[in-house]
């Protein structure tokens, strides 16, 4: 069932590698939430320049700083002169680019480096396609990131902290940094107890049935705080899809290499899992391939 978004809003949904863009209208001006992975940034270019039909895009606000969110930072900033607001916290990670802090080299990623012109800070209030939203912390995901609210049309743009089936990797638990379980179930709390309607997520399409999406959030992080090793085996299924679908296919003899040259995944195993390197390349392509995520065409394997 299609969602009714108010007219000043559009979505521009995207398949990974890319996370959704969303464009707001305010007259001649328009603004955006998130740009999608450097791979797509021509694209993403096209997708915005058709979206705002001459209107000045004005300026590109991110949700948070993974790759698959800011890489079309710096081309959409070459073409339109946009101002680029990110996160507060973010803005010494930005500011020196710091590609472990980005989660860039660990996860065997890429983004176009770009400079930042102001902060947007939780609690502060932004104008984006006539409405007002309110910046919310949303921890867990990422410590940094943010979602943001309209109490009006009780809409939620809600990046990467909450999914119609559930929400994005828990990377602070797994890097160690914070007790990334709790605090991603206080952010779904907080979340859940808002009156929302509608839900613009990172990735898939908006949705309406927010209150059962919840029900699966939490279940889903029931699910990981019983079993750590759920969670662990999850991310390193996330990060070899992802790494796959940017090189689309690969020599089928190459795939245990190309695993194991993942230095992420391979910190997850070898802290939670510790499955021997074959048992673990094995196991990630026979369950890829169970789900799709993964297809043999002849000596190679391809991204689903």
């Amino acid at each position: 069932m299609s969602v009714r978004l108010p007219e000043s809003l559009l979505v521009l949904e995207r398949g990974w590698l890319s996370a959704n863009s969303i464009v707001l209208f305010d007259g001649g001006d328009a603004a955006v939430v998130d740009s999608g992975y450097v791979t797509h940034a021509s694209q993403t270019v096209e997708l915005v320049d058709h979206a705002v039909r001459g209107r000045h895009l004005k300026r590109l606000i991110n949700t948070h700083s993974h790759s698959d969110h800011i890489g079309g930072n710096a081309a959409l900033q070459a073409r339109f002169g946009c101002e680029i607001i990110v996160p507060a916290g973010l803005h010494a990670t930005i500011a020196e680019w710091d590609e472990d802090a980005l989660l860039l080299s660990p996860l065997g990623q890429q983004a176009a480096r770009f400079q930042h012109d102001s902060l947007i800070r939780a609690g502060e209030v932004i104008s984006m396609g006539d409405l007002d939203w309110q910046a919310l912390a949303v921890p867990g995901h990422d410590m940094e990131a943010l979602a943001f609210y309209n109490p009006d049309r009780r809409i939620l743009i809600s990046g990467d902290a909450l999914w119609e089936n559930g929400f994005g990797v828990i990377f602070p638990e797994l890097l160690g940094e914070a007790d990334g379980i709790a605090i991603t179930r206080d952010t779904l709390e907080m979340l859940s107890r808002l009156p929302i309607d509608i839900v613009i997520p990172g990735h898939g399409s908006p949705f309406t049935g927010v209150e059962g999406a919840f029900e699966r959030a939490f279940r889903r992080i029931d699910s990981f705080a019983a079993d750590i090793d759920k969670l662990a085996w999850n991310a390193i299924k996330v990060l070899v899809s992802f790494a796959m679908l940017e090189i689309r296919r690969l020599p089928a003899e190459e795939f245990p290499a190309f695993v194991l040259g993942l230095p992420f995944a391979i910190s997850i195993n070898i802290r939670y899992l510790n499955l021997p390197e074959d048992e673990l390349v094995e196991r990630i392509k026979r369950e890829l391939l169970l789900v799709n995520a993964l297809r043999r065409e002849v000596g190679f394997l391809v991204a689903g």
